[in-house]
C-alpha cells in the first residue's frame, strides 16, 4: 500500500511507502545505540558501554507498544535451552580439542578452582545483563521492530546480526581491553555477525530472548575465561589467537559458520514473518 503525503515545498502530493517509514525507528535506535556505546568506549567506559542499551530498550518498547511476546521476553521450552547450550559446548569444545592436538595448550599456570569460579561468574552475569541489554535490544526490540515492519524472517535475522556486529566495532577499533591485533579485526567483525545470527536463530526458533541470552552467557564465560580476549591469555594458555581464538581466530569463525548453517537447517526456522497483534 502507498500513502500520499503533501510536499510543503512543491505543493504536490508524493508517494511514500509505509515500509520506509516503519524502518525509520529501527534504524534510529541502532544508530543511537552505536553512537552512545562508541562515546563510552572512547571515554574509557567500555566495562559499562552495554548498559545504555537498557534505557533505549525500555524507551523504544514503550513507544512501540510491543507485547512481551513480540519482544521475546517469554520462556522457551527446555529443549530450546538445551539447544542453546550446544553452541558454546560444540564450538568451544572443538576448539579445545584442535588446540590440544596442535600442542598449543599450556596449563602450567592454570588454577582450576579459580577458573571454574570465573567461568560461572562470567556466564551467569552475562546471562542476566545481556537479557536486558544486548539480547534484549538486538534480538528483542530490534527483532520485533523489523518483524512489525514486514521484513521476512531471513531479513530480520540478517539485519539484526549486522547491527549487532556494527555495535561492537568501537570496542575493537578504540583503545579498549577487547582490542585484537589490527589484522584480526575483520575476522572478529565477521564472527560477531555470525554469532549474532546463531543467537538470532535461537531467538527465532524459540521465540525467547532468554534462550539466546543463555547461549550468549555460556559463550562469554567459556571464550573469555578459557581462551582470553584482546592481549590477555586465558586459562588454556593459548597464545596463537589468530588461529585458535574463538572470536578473532580463523578456526573460531569457521566453526561458528558451520554451527549457524547446521542450526538453520535443523532448527525449523520459520519461513514467513509471524503476524502478531500490536499489543
Amino acid at each position: 500500500m502507498i500513502v500520499k503525503h503533501l510536499d510543503p515545498v512543491q505543493g504536490r502530493s508524493v508517494h511514500i511507502s509505509p515500509m520506509s517509514t516503519s524502518l525509520q525507528r529501527p534504524v534510529l535506535g541502532v544508530l543511537l545505540a552505536i553512537a552512545i556505546t562508541t562515546a563510552m568506549d572512547a571515554s574509557g567506559l567500555t566495562a559499562f558501554s552495554a548498559l545504555p542499551l537498557f534505557p533505549l530498550l525500555v524507551q523504544f518498547w514503550y513507544l512501540g507498544r510491543f507485547s512481551r511476546t513480540q519482544m521475546g521476553f517469554v520462556w522457551g521450552r527446555w529443549q530450546h535451552y538445551a539447544l542453546a547450550t550446544l553452541h558454546p559446548v560444540i564450538v568451544l569444545g572443538t576448539l579445545v580439542l584442535i588446540a590440544g592436538v596442535g600442542g598449543v595448550i599450556d596449563l602450567s599456570k592454570t588454577q582450576w578452582p579459580a577458573v571454574w569460579r570465573n567461568f560461572a561468574l562470567v556466564s551467569v552475569s552475562t546471562f542476566l545483563v545481556t537479557s536486558i541489554t544486548e539480547e534484549g535490544f538486538f534480538r528483542g526490540w530490534l527483532w520485533g521492530s523489523l518483524e512489525r515492519a514486514g521484513q521476512s524472517p531471513r531479513r530480520v535475522l540478517i539485519y539484526s546480526s549486522i547491527a549487532f556486529a556494527l555495535w561492537h566495532l568501537s570496542a575493537v577499533l578504540l583503545d579498549t581491553g577487547f582490542k585484537p591485533a589490527p589484522a584480526l579485526i575483520p575476522v572478529f567483525m565477521l564472527n560477531a555477525a555470525v554469532m549474532g545470527a546463531i543467537w538470532g536463530l535461537l531467538r527465532g526458533i524459540s521465540g525467547s530472548v532468554l534462550v539466546a541470552s543463555l547461549a550468549h552467557g555460556l559463550w562469554n564465560g567459556g571464550a573469555y575465561v578459557f581462551f582470553g580476549f584482546g592481549t590477555r591469555t586465558g586459562a588454556l594458555g593459548i597464545v596463537n589467537t589468530a588461529l585458535y581464538g574463538p572470536e578473532a581466530g580463523i578456526l573460531g569463525l569457521g566453526l561458528n559458520v558451520l554451527f549457524a548453517v547446521a542450526l538453520w537447517r535443523l532448527g525449523a526456522f520459520p519461513a514467513a514473518a509471524p503476524r502478531t497483534p500490536a499489543r
